[in-house]
């Protein structure tokens, strides 16, 4: 059976390089980056925390996704702003596969310094800081959430690879 990793947080929490070397990790499998889906939309484009956004045209994208690599066989590793509700979306669409879920957070310290290092243009500032709480308040199950702010990558993606605590039920 097929696994499929659902990979959360703010940004600058390490979703995409944690994303991208489970994806490595595996023997089959398909890293399919949220924010390239999303942004796939040109005419019409609206921020995801604007109206008159694309998000359920998009969930509908990634669900469909998402199952193709799975009924072939593939490892499938998202890497996205997942909401409670998304999370639920998924674990109802892909209800008969193994799916590993989880949260990661770091430091406010961290978050802020790894913004800092990105490009000018990228940077978010107190966006981030407002993601973080969002997050830390979003009542996810505790067993789900990873404070990343001391750990490489490889000890991160190990540990979602490997963790029975982040297998959804």
């Amino acid at each position: 059976m097929s696994t499929l990793y659902l990979i959360t947080g703010p940004a600058g929490a390490g979703k995409s390089t944690v994303s991208k070397k489970i994806a490595g990790s595996v023997l089959r499998s398909a890293l399919i980056e949220g924010d390239d889906i999303y942004n796939q939309v040109v005419g019409g484009y609206a921020f995801p925390w604007e109206p008159g956004n694309h998000l359920e045209l998009f969930r509908k994208v990634c669900i469909q996704m998402i199952r193709t690599y799975l009924e072939a066989g593939y490892d499938v590793v998202f890497d996205y702003i997942i909401t409670p509700e998304l999370l639920s979306l998924f674990r109802t669409e892909f209800r008969d596969q193994l799916i590993r879920f989880a949260v990661l957070l770091v430091s406010e310290e961290v978050l802020l310094e790894r913004d800092r290092q990105r490009a000018p243009e990228c940077r978010m500032g107190d966006r981030c800081i407002e993601l973080l709480d969002s997050f830390r308040n979003a009542g996810f199950d505790a067993k789900n959430v990873l404070d990343t702010s001391l750990m490489t990558v490889e000890e991160i993606s190990d540990i979602v690879i490997k963790d029975k605590r982040f297998i959804e039920e």
